[in-house]
């Protein structure tokens, strides 16, 4: 994965190669920040003010006081898509950590949080939003607090390392039989026409495409409802996909070996890619929708 030269630091832009973070960084340390990956289709960021308003209720959840504004961020975001010249399809991942201190649990006082942005190319994976993909399920051992976009991902890193080992895209994460979401991206269950995926509570982060997904689900009158479903609810399933920023929409068609209906992505899946494709405005690599 290419990633551009030029990167945000602090309030700068700067070469990547001459950046360099001293050890007492608390993200490195603590894993004290939170963070963004923001959506890039032909040069044009897509739901980038919801990645930032979740970016500052993150950063107030932890208690990190961030010294700037939407706008100001939001701009300097767009800049930094200017200053590497990207006209195509990329992500940018954006991280505030609370700064650099003396290595203490609490707090250090007066000390600015550290930022930093760059961005990497990233074709859309056509092959797997077309066909669908494959995933695993695992027990969900994350702390109660998923809401937060924190740098503490240990135990998703693990979860996805298990599935990525099993030959597998992503693992769908479960606590007491009830499907919380996926290791990097939300789930959901299409039972008899109606979209069923774990309510907005701090034990999932609300993804800013599951925020669009139920404004298409109403827009095509589909019910979309927040209720939870079970790791045995998926065995009878009509269809299963995720969502996430670099995964868009994508169909699932086999459960730790089992396959989802006759094995292809159904039809209210290829719906949502089709309104998702138009809401990002997506003029080409487009699905090309066969079922």
């Amino acid at each position: 994965m290419s990633t551009y030269p030029i990167i945000l630091s602090q309030t700068k832009f700067t070469h990547r190669d001459s950046v360099r973070y001293p050890i007492e960084e608390r993200a490195l340390q603590f894993g004290d920040g939170v963070y963004e990956v923001i959506r890039v289709y032909n040069g044009e960021y897509y739901l980038l003010t919801e990645h930032v308003d979740r970016l500052f209720r993150s950063a107030e959840a932890i208690k990190i006081k961030l010294s700037f504004t939407k706008e100001e961020i939001s701009n300097q975001l767009v800049e930094l898509l200017n200053r590497n010249n990207i006209k195509e399809d990329a992500k940018v991942y954006l991280q505030i950590s609370r700064g650099t201190a003396p290595r203490d649990h609490v707090f250090p006082k007066e000390v600015p949080p550290n930022i930093y942005a760059y961005a990497q190319k990233q074709p859309r994976n056509l092959t797997n939003l077309e066909n669908g993909v494959c995933v695993t399920t695992h027990k969900d051992i994350r702390w109660e607090n998923c809401y937060i976009k924190s740098l503490n991902l240990l135990p998703n890193v693990l979860a996805k390392q298990e599935a990525s080992e099993k030959g597998c895209y992503e693992a769908i994460l479960h606590k007491n039989g009830l499907v919380t979401e996926c290791s990097a991206a939300n789930v959901y269950l299409v039972k008899d026409g109606k979209i069923y995926t774990h309510p907005a509570t701090n034990n999932i982060l609300y993804g800013c495409v599951r925020l669009r997904i139920e404004q298409f689900a109403r827009d095509l009158n589909i019910p979309f409802i927040e209720e939870p479903f079970t790791i045995d609810d998926i065995s009878t399933a009509d269809e299963l996909f995720l969502s996430s920023s670099t995964s868009e929409i994508m169909p699932i068609i086999h459960v730790d070996g089992e396959q989802i209906r006759d094995g292809k992505p159904q039809i209210i899946t290829r719906q949502l890619q089709k309104a998702y494709e138009q809401d990002a405005r997506i003029t080409k690599n487009r699905i090309k929708q066969t079922m």
